[in-house]
């Protein structure tokens, strides 16, 4: 499995003891599930964070995030965030607000 540790770690610390939050294998690094919906991840040192559709392009816009790609498609709804995006507590906590606030929303799985 190819991830960054550390970032990994930062997302532990960052979540929580959340009885809500499980981490599972996925896309070739680790994701971080709520209520069974991934709510973000770790792919080798990137942040993979899922905005959903109606902040898709507005997450493009900031600072170091880029399409999140595999096999030649776009991932609408999810967005790669290198780690000079996250560099800071403050800016990994934003990137999970973002994504908490779609994933929320979403129904239990």
């Amino acid at each position: 499995m190819a991830y960054d540790t550390t970032v990994a770690d930062r997302l532990r610390q960052v979540l929580g003891n959340r009885k809500d939050i499980v981490e599972k294998k996925m896309f070739g690094g680790i994701a971080f599930m709520l209520c069974g919906n991934m709510l973000c991840g770790v792919n080798k040192g990137a942040l993979m964070a899922r905005v959903g559709p109606d902040q898709y392009l507005q997450a493009l816009a900031r600072p170091h995030a880029r399409e999140m790609n595999f096999t030649g498609r776009s991932l609408k709804g999810f967005v790669y965030v290198d780690s000079d995006g996250f560099n800071t507590d403050q800016t990994l906590q934003e990137w999970l607000d973002l994504c908490e606030n779609f994933v929320g929303s979403l129904p239990d799985k």
